[in-house]
Order: C-alpha cells, then structure tokens, then sequence
C-alpha cells in the first residue's frame, strides 16, 4: 500500500514564502485526493514541494514507493513538439530509461494509456493539430503510462467538457483503484471533488485549513473562508452530494 504524508510543509521562490504550514493526515493509495484553494493560494508551488522540484521546511513522509515511483503534470505541459500523439506517449515511457527499442509490454503499456484516456483514435495525429482539451488528454496519457506510484496532477480537467471531464475522472479512479497509487488533483470544480475524491486538503495563504474527508472538509465555513462564497451542501434526487453557490459572501452588519 503506497501512502503520503505531510508535516508542516514550507516553500517558496527566494525571499517569497508561499508556503509556511502545509499538513496532512496520511493519504491512501487506491482513490483520488483533491487539492481545493483559490487562485494563487500555493497548489503548484506544494506539487513542485511534494515533487522534489523546490526545497524547503518540513518532511515529505511517502512509503510504498520512491521518488522514483513520482510523476507530476503541471497545467502547461508545453507540447511544441513536432510528435504525434503516440510518439510523445512513447517518448514520456522511454525517457531516462535508455535506448528506443521498445519491448512488448512497453508497446502494450503504451496502448493501455491510450485506451484508457480515450485517445486512440489520435494516435498518428500530430500535437499542433490538436485542441486545448485533446492536448491535456494526451498529458495525462503521458503522466501515468509508466505506471506511476504517486501522480500529482495540477488542474487536469481545466481544458475538458463536461463528457471529457466525467470520463477522464472516472478513468483516474479506476487507475487509482486497479494500481493502489495516490493521486492528488488540484481541482475548482467541487461538485468534482465531492463526486470523485475520498480525501480533500484545502489550503489558503500557505496554511491548511482543513484536511481529511471530503464531506467533512467542505463545510460552507470553510467554503466561505477559501473562496469567500456562501455555499451548501445538500444532497441531488440521486442523494448524492452536490455544492449550491449562493453567492458573495455576506458581511456580518
């Protein structure tokens, strides 16, 4: 079983602290954790942290795998590449291990990642011919065909539809269940998170505000506190969780 952990997590760009105090429980592999705070609240400098890309304070606590074993999607990925679609997917499994002859299993690891994120049928497309939302697939192909142990994923929904969205998040699951892998996804849409992720860590200022499970993380305080929104939570026909935005929040007379 792969799990992470987060102690008083620091990190910033020089004399620019954006993180002072990231923490929490520990997170299991198998199921989806959400990353939620507003813009510029630190979400891509704590992937860069967890990713080893930035030093900083406090401790990166991963057992069941390496840092090896670690894959990080940012949200510009930068395909300028004069690739096709299955060439760049081969180039994210060859590269640092050497060489470009490619062994059954790498072929059908390849394939896999295809399939799975629904874009096969790009294969033998180049990338400039692709849309914003046809692109970001293909980096989520390229993030998880090595079959890694730890994915942190920044935005990976943001250039989708809705069908493309609903697919790619069910098709995350699956990974994390069939693998055991912890994945972490910083996403906005929290009628998202709520349907797809176990474990959410909200962060605002460089500090947690809260982490653990979804439901009980999401609160309207602490909605009001991260997005200064009023929002609930109440249950759809299905009895399924589903976030009402009200509005601005109301200041108190």
């Amino acid at each position: 079983m792969v799990t992470l952990q987060l102690d008083r997590i620091g990190a910033g760009y020089g004399r620019h602290q954006i993180l002072t105090d990231i923490s929490s429980p520990m997170i299991q592999g198998g199921a989806l954790t959400a990353l939620v705070g507003a813009n510029a609240a630190g979400k891509s400098t704590l992937f860069r942290r967890i990713a080893g890309h930035l030093r900083g304070a406090g401790t990166v606590s991963l057992s069941g795998a390496t840092k090896d074993d670690l894959r990080y999607m940012p949200q510009d990925t930068g395909m300028s590449a004069a690739l096709t679609v299955y060439e760049s997917v081969i180039l994210a499994l060859k590269q640092g291990r050497g060489g470009w002859r490619l062994s059954t299993t790498e072929l059908n690891a390849v394939d896999k990642a295809l399939h799975r994120f629904g874009i096969a049928h790009l294969a033998e497309h180049q990338l400039a011919e692709l849309s914003g939302g046809q692109r970001q697939s293909v980096s989520i192909a390229q993030t998880l065909v090595t079959q890694p142990k730890v994915v942190l994923m920044d935005e990976p929904t943001s250039a989708l539809d809705l069908h493309r969205q609903f697919e790619v998040l069910e098709a995350l699951k699956s990974y994390a269940q069939e693998t055991g892998a912890v994945l972490i996804l910083a996403l906005h849409d929290l009628n998202q998170v709520m349907r797809c992720c176990t474990m959410t860590i909200a962060i605002a200022n460089g500090r947690t505000l809260g982490a653990g499970s979804t439901l009980e993380v999401l609160t309207p305080t602490l909605i009001r506190a991260l997005y200064g929104i009023d929002a609930r939570v109440e249950s759809c026909s299905r009895g399924c969780p589903m976030m009402i935005v009200d509005g601005p929040a109301r200041q108190s007379a």
